[in-house]
């Protein structure tokens, strides 16, 4: 993606089901669990380069022992920082007796991080500070096992006034309104409330409250408290959470908006945003991991039994399309080849753009993220052109010799890396004005690939604000003189905020709006957007059941060729001398590439939770206002 877009985080849970001699026997290491939760948070880095913690439980710790151990870090390179402390602090646990290190009781009793249950968290900042506080995983601890409280995810919620509200009602005296926050003691409340009950059981039946403290850890019901908890959230999500008894679980949103995956053995539980880290880090195969179904829990109990909970009723399935289009890691087999697809859909509306004349028409990618979709767009076209030598070999007349077959066969598309991306190349100045020209240079052109009667066909991702292509990548195409540069996007023009994970809030920031708003003010429309602002503020106080997106009627006196073209013409800088056309993918061919994951609301508009339609109106007030903050 040229644009620059945070988004959602990541997050790894591991339990350890055996004894870790057991590890060391067969592995040869006792660290085998820290070692794995390494890899899981390495291969994720792509979800969180902020910040990231780690937080381990270690089961059956005699009291007086610690047992909770939790690393966060907001270094430049968060995930090599948390290592390195913890295998310095393993370092000085051995204190020079490297003999120590093949013990695994001892390495247990006496090293932090060497217990047998993980949860990592890689952050990305869509809200709040980068300050440690921010980071996750947060703690809420407890002198009581079952109280203590760890918990890390990927969420974003939409109502956090509301939840908020609701612990000032329940006594509570929330120290900030942060979703994370929130969400914690949420869940914590209905923690104590199970505790009580189960204590004030037991206190009837006689027993000590020494003996009452296990009796609680292996009784007490995760379901129902994520059940009290979750009634009311409004959002996308995939959190997790530690017990301090043991018990740990990853819960999914209704929708099945966030992602989780998880595998399961008789050695092994273990949790992650994307499937492929997990097929990497424990070598199994792409069958035996499975989804988290929506709306239900992972719950590990203590004993290492795993079940999938019901939490909340599943809705219509609208997983986030945007992960299968830039968030998620491509080695995914899935991903792979639904990216494939989206850039082989867009082959037919780039035809009709350089009118069937591959001859002079040069095919290339932005960097990096584009480059699956760019070989599905290079597939297509050789689907086309192999088409066009069939039909020529067919209808060719006298004699076909060697020659005229080979020329036949020669043709192809004209595939270039014309545009390369300098990862070292940073800017030491911030000042936009100053900043500008420096920037240009992030990114260079290989000189010579294109010739002046050239089509140039550059495939990205996703154009969100189109800023870096008007200051930086169309002027730097331009050197190689082109006739025409045509910039095509593997998902549809971006239209609508996100509230479920990615920061993308401000409608004034996407080039779609811009134009929209930009060709209804040309049109002598302008009614339309008071008239849309107005809708907007009768929402406030309307039942969920009556909340609609009236944003969508900014877009609709409009096809979407007449925004794309118009957007083009925005982002085309000054002194340009080739032509600039914009080419986006279709909504029914992204949903054809990736039939299992509809959720399309940044395109469409249609939010799958209320609270998403509170937002999109939320943020047009803010627009239109003036106000550039976030609606959620």
């Amino acid at each position: 993606m040229s644009d620059k877009l945070t988004h959602e985080c990541g997050i790894a849970l591991v339990r350890l089901k055996k004894p870790l001699s057991y590890y060391y026997e067969k592995y040869g290491s006792a660290l085998y669990g820290i070692n794995k939760m390494y890899v899981l948070m390495e291969k994720q880095h792509n979800r969180g380069q902020d910040g990231a913690g780690l937080a381990n439980i270690k089961l059956d710790v005699e009291p007086g022992k610690r047992y909770i151990s939790r690393y966060r870090s907001i270094d430049k390179t968060p995930i090599q920082d948390l290592f390195e402390r913890i295998n310095q602090r393993i370092q000085t646990g051995l204190n020079g007796d490297d003999s120590k290190i093949h013990d695994p009781n001892w390495l247990k009793e006496n090293v932090p991080f060497l217990g047998e249950l993980y949860l990592g968290h890689l952050r990305y900042g869509t809200y709040g500070g980068q300050s440690i506080e921010a980071v996750h995983p947060f703690l809420r601890q407890n002198n009581w096992l079952t109280r203590n409280l760890i918990l890390a995810g990927n969420f974003n919620m939409t109502n956090v006034d509301q939840l908020f509200n609701q612990l000032v009602d329940l006594g509570q005296h929330p120290k900030e309104k942060a979703d994370t926050v929130t969400i914690l003691e949420k869940i914590g409340h209905f923690l104590d409330e199970e505790n009580e009950k189960l204590y004030r059981k037991y206190k009837k039946e006689g027993l000590s409250k020494k003996e009452i403290s296990p009796k609680i850890a292996r009784e007490i019901n995760i379901q129902k408290i994520l059940k009290r908890s979750a009634k009311y959230w409004d959002g996308g999500y995939a959190m997790a959470g530690l017990f301090g008894h043991g018990d740990a679980f990853v819960l999914r949103d209704p929708n099945g908006i966030r992602p989780a995956f998880f595998y399961d053995d008789d050695e092994v539980c273990v949790v992650a945003s994307e499937r492929p880290v997990i097929q990497t880090a424990f070598n199994v195969p792409f069958a035996e991991i499975k989804e988290i179904t929506p709306g239900h829990a992972l719950i590990i109990k203590k004993n290492g039994k795993t079940s999938l909970k019901e939490v909340r009723k599943p809705g219509l399935k609208t997983s986030c399309s945007f992960e299968r289009i830039y968030f998620s890691r491509g080695n995914d087999a899935d991903i792979y080849r639904e990216r494939i697809e989206l850039g082989r859909r867009l082959c037919p509306n780039i035809l009709k753009e350089v009118d069937l004349d591959l001859k002079h028409t040069v095919f290339s990618f932005i960097p990096n993220t584009a480059e699956i979709s760019f070989y599905g767009m290079v597939k297509g076209m050789e689907e086309y052109l192999n088409e066009v030598k069939r039909e020529k070999i067919l209808k060719f007349e006298g004699e076909l010799d060697a020659e005229k077959l080979d020329q036949l066969l020669s043709i192809r598309p004209r595939v270039e890396k014309s545009l390369w991306k300098d990862v070292k190349m940073r800017t030491f100045i911030t000042q936009d004005s100053s900043r500008d020209e420096l920037v240009s240079h992030v990114y260079d052109v290989t000189y010579e690939t294109v010739k002046s009667d050239d089509n140039l066909v550059v495939i990205d991702d996703s154009i969100v604000r189109g800023t870096t292509l008007k200051q930086s990548i169309l002027s730097i195409l331009d050197r190689l003189g082109p006739k025409k540069i045509i910039i095509v996007s593997s998902a549809p023009q971006i239209r609508y905020p996100d509230c479920y994970g990615i920061n993308m809030s401000l409608l004034d920031d996407f080039a779609a709006f811009r134009a929209a708003i930009a060709l209804l003010k040309e049109r002598g429309l302008e009614g339309t957007i008071a008239k849309v602002y107005a809708e907007c503020l009768k929402q406030k106080d309307l039942p969920d059941s009556e909340v609609r997106n009236y944003v969508k009627e900014i877009y609709a006196p409009f096809t979407p060729q007449e925004i794309s073209d118009k957007i083009a013409e925005m982002l085309t800088p000054d002194g340009m001398k080739a032509e600039v056309k914009i080419i986006y993918q279709g909504i029914s061919d992204l949903h054809a590439s990736a039939p299992e994951h509809t959720g399309d609301w940044y395109f469409t508009g249609n939010f799958p939770t209320p609270g998403g339609q509170r937002v999109v109106n939320r943020a047009f007030l803010n627009y239109y206002e003036g106000k550039r903050e976030r609606a959620y």
